[in-house]
């Protein structure tokens, strides 16, 4: 088996890093909603909502670079075109979403495709003996899923 330069198997690090670029592509679907519903949010729960929305998009702002840059630690290229966003991505996008719970049922919505990606990576970086990524992906997973209940829980519904 041939190792990289970390010491991973080359082939495997590989596959990882074609999975993270899906994972990074979903990403920046899921930051670029989270900027638009913090442009767009109407109502009377506008200014606790906006502060949220902008919360939520520092941190995926955040997670969108250690993504990229844990593909370019295993030897991959990060996907770094809208083009390549689009075709890539099944978070759901969404488009002048000024409502409330519009607005966090998308959040929801595309939290729980990026979960299900992160668990497969998971899998996947496990089966590598990847701890860099097993690592990242862990921590993405616990944050996201208490984000998932905080919202259902202002939805007023069952995780």
């Amino acid at each position: 088996m041939e190792l990289n330069s970390i010491g991973l198997s080359a082939d495997k690090s590989k596959s990882l890093g074609a999975d993270l670029n899906h994972l990074l592509a979903n990403f920046q679907t899921y930051y670029q909603n989270l900027r638009g519903i913090h442009w767009n949010i109407k109502g009377k729960r506008f200014f606790d909502l906006h502060l949220k929305f902008e919360e939520l998009y520092t941190d995926a702002n955040l997670k969108v670079d250690l993504v990229a840059e844990r593909i370019l630690t295993l030897g991959g290229v990060p996907l770094h075109t809208f083009t390549d966003y689009v075709q890539n991505s099944k978070v759901p996008v969404g488009s002048n979403v000024t409502r409330d719970e519009d607005a966090i049922r998308l959040i929801v919505d595309s939290l729980k495709e990026l979960l299900l990606i992160e668990r497969r990576i998971l899998l996947a970086s496990d089966e590598a003996a990847d701890e860099g990524t097993n690592s990242m992906m862990g921590d993405f997973i616990t944050e996201q899923e208490k984000t998932v209940w905080m919202m259902k829980a202002w939805l007023a519904e069952e995780i």
